[in-house]
């Protein structure tokens, strides 16, 4: 029961463009994480291992692995020691779900001005 109404409340969210743009790059980044996890338990290897190897800290192996991706430098080369590399591309919206955006954007920074 309960799963099922959070099923509903997740595609009454995705309607929302600016949430499913979000959502979609969770999405992305749960499974490049999935890609550096499956590394080390195929390698028997733990973070501070992984890290060694790939020239990181051990923090930053546990920042990447909780979807924490403030360097792209550092995980790129994570992702470069398990065989995988980073592609960064900026990808046009399409009008109608940039025109709802910026709608949204435009109506939090009323709301903001008014309190």
């Amino acid at each position: 029961m309960k799963l099922q109404k959070v099923d509903e409340h997740l595609k009454e969210k995705l309607k929302d463009p600016y949430f499913k743009e979000i959502y979609e790059l969770e999405e992305q980044k749960l499974a490049v994480v999935k890609e550096i996890i499956n590394y080390r338990i195929k390698h028997k290897i733990n973070q501070k291992q992984l890290a060694d190897m790939a020239g990181v800290t051990q923090q930053h192996i546990s920042k990447i692995e909780n979807g924490e991706f403030s360097s792209i430098a550092t995980l790129e080369k994570v992702l470069l020691f398990t065989g995988y590399t980073v592609k960064i591309q900026a990808i046009p919206l399409s009008p109608s779900i940039r025109h709802k955006i910026e709608q949204l954007f435009n109506s939090r920074k009323r709301l903001q001005l008014t309190q």
